[in-house]
């Protein structure tokens, strides 16, 4: 079992930058791929960006390339998401997710809004 906790989410202005953090506790972290998914209220939950177990692999959703990037730190069981130009349509809830096999876990969320 993991247990995920997001964390760093809050109210910032358009074009400010955010660090939001997953820490994972439970079973070894290093073996989950992990991801960045967001959803706002009456839509599915999309797609941010994934990392590799490693870290050496990354992908990013066509919206927040080359504005967001995901790191992991897997001695200390913490996903990353540093995001920079924020823009109002990045307002949601972030979710972190691992992934192993037929493993998935997820955190509870936390909320970034961006005024304009």
């Amino acid at each position: 079992q993991v247990q995920l906790v997001e964390s760093g989410g809050r109210l910032v202005q358009a074009g400010g930058s955010l660090r939001l953090s997953c820490a994972a506790s439970g079973r070894a972290f290093s073996n989950y791929a992990a991801g960045w998914f967001r959803q706002t209220p009456g839509k599915e939950r999309d797609f941010v960006a994934a990392i590799s177990t490693s870290g050496e692999s990354t992908w990013y959703a066509d919206s927040v390339k080359d504005r967001f990037t995901i790191s992991r730190d897997n001695a200390k069981n913490t996903l990353y998401l540093q995001m920079n130009n924020l823009k109002p349509e990045d307002t949601a809830v972030y979710y972190c997710n691992l992934k192993f096999g037929i493993s998935e876990y997820w955190g509870q969320g936390t909320q970034v809004t961006v005024s304009s």
